[in-house]
């Protein structure tokens, strides 16, 4: 992203090697938008002001979410519809990062407006370059 325009990115991710492989490919390609980091959906709803009570952690402008499916407590399409149901949240884009190759969770997902749906390389080069792809796809988009 230009630095005049940073992304601020929710990570909702519950694993630690996969958070520590985001935070170091953004570090790779030199990236320095916001990273925010929630361990599953109900952390992130809150980090998004879900609750009238909290304000959120979070700016609001420019958000990308980038959301893994298999979490505890709340997983990544139950997510996605308490997003898509919150008409103060649901337009904020989000791509799926998983490892689930199920052809369920990808309708299920695109039926619920995810931008993308992506396999989690396994290797750390290819991720760093997952990364980038993203980074230069959002760079091209027109965020409010």
């Amino acid at each position: 992203m230009p630095a005049d325009r940073p992304v601020n990115i929710l990570l909702v991710e519950d694993d630690e090697v996969d958070i520590m492989n985001v935070k170091r490919a953004l570090r790779k390609n030199n990236l320095t938008n916001s990273l925010y980091v929630a361990a599953n959906g109900l952390e992130a709803l809150s980090m998004l002001g879900k609750n009238e009570t909290q304000l959120s952690i979070i700016p609001a402008e420019r958000r990308l979410i980038l959301l893994d499916l298999n979490m505890p407590k709340m997983g990544g399409i139950e997510f996605l519809q308490e997003l898509r149901a919150d008409p103060a949240l649901r337009s904020i884009p989000v791509v799926v990062l998983t490892t689930s190759d199920r052809d369920q969770d990808r309708t299920e997902a695109y039926h619920l407006n995810v931008a993308g749906y992506l396999l989690k390389p396994v290797t750390f080069n290819a991720f760093a370059e997952l990364i980038a792809t993203l980074n230069h796809y959002w760079a091209l988009c027109e965020m409010p």
